[in-house]
C-alpha cells in the first residue's frame, strides 16, 4: 500500500486532529508519532535507520495510506518524493502559539527527561531535534524563525496542485475538496491534545524509557484522544 496523503506539518500544529479527520474520511489508518509509542519495539529501529540514511519507508509505512506529525513531518520531502503521487497537507498555526505549544509538551524538560539514553531518545535527537542543527529551542526568536522559514520551504518546494496549506479552524470543506471525497455528516474533530499530553506524561514522570511501558501509555493516550474526536452523540 502507497502512502496517499502526506502530512508535513510539525508537531502541535493540530496533527492529531488532522489524523482522525484523515480517517473518517476514508485515509486511514494515518501514522501519527503516537503509532511510535505504539509499536515502539517494531517502529523505533526502523525509524533509527532511516535517520542513519538507510530508509525502507514501504517497512515503515505499512499498511498505511497516510501520515501526519513527527517523526514523518521531518522527511516531508524524501516521502514527497519517495511516493509522487501522494498528496501533501501541510498544518500551520501562529508561531509563537506553537513555541509555547511544543515547549509545554514535547520539546519540554519534563516529558523528555526519561529518554536520553533509550532508543526512543535516540530517534527523538535524529527525527525530531535534529534539524535545528544545534540551535536553542528554548529560544522564542530562534524556533519561530526557523518555524516560518521551515514551512515557506515545503510551500516553495511542493507542486500547487499537490498541497493543501490548511488550519483545523477551516473544517472539513477545503480537507475534502482537496482529496476529493464527500463532506461528513459528523462535525470536524477539534482534539486538543496539550492537556492531556502532559498530564499522561506528568503522571509517568515522563514519558516511559521502556519500550513496552511505552506502549501501553500509547494505547490509553490514543483511546482517550480517540474518544474526544467524535464523542458519542
Amino acid at each position: 500500500m502507497a502512502l496517499e496523503v502526506i502530512g508535513a506539518g510539525l508537531g502541535r500544529t493540530a496533527t492529531f486532529t488532522l489524523k482522525f479527520a484523515l480517517e473518517h474520511i476514508g485515509f486511514g489508518p494515518c501514522y501519527h508519532m503516537v503509532e511510535n509509542f505504539k509499536g515502539a519495539r517494531r517502529n523505533v529501529p526502523l525509524w533509527l535507520d532511516a535517520i542513519d540514511g538507510k530508509p525502507d519507508w514501504d517497512a515503515i509505512f505499512e499498511g498505511y495510506r497516510s501520515t501526519t506529525d513527527y517523526p514523518a513531518c521531518t522527511y516531508w520531502r524524501e516521502l514527497s518524493e519517495y511516493y509522487p503521487d501522494a498528496k501533501v497537507i501541510l498544518t500551520q498555526r501562529d508561531p509563537d502559539s506553537w513555541f509555547d505549544s511544543v515547549s509545554e509538551t514535547i520539546f519540554s524538560q519534563a516529558m523528555n527527561s526519561r529518554l536520553p539514553e533509550s532508543p526512543f531518545g535516540n530517534l527523538m535527537k535524529g527525527a525530531v531535534f535534529g534539524p535545528f542543527n544545534g540551535g536553542d529551542i528554548a529560544d522564542r526568536a530562534f524556533m519561530t524563525d526557523w518555524f516560518v522559514r521551515r514551512n515557506r520551504e515545503v510551500i516553495d518546494t511542493i507542486a500547487p496542485e499537490r498541497l493543501l496549506v490548511f488550519e483545523p479552524k477551516e473544517g472539513w470543506a477545503p480537507l475534502c475538496a482537496f482529496l476529493g471525497v464527500p463532506v461528513p455528516a459528523e462535525p470536524f474533530p477539534r482534539v486538543n491534545s496539550r492537556d492531556e499530553l502532559g498530564a499522561a506524561s506528568d503522571e509517568k514522570g515522563g514519558l516511559p524509557p521502556d519500550p513496552a511501558d511505552l506502549e501501553v501509555f500509547a494505547e490509553g493516550y490514543l483511546a482517550e484522544l480517540q474518544a474526544k474526536a467524535f464523542p458519542a452523540s
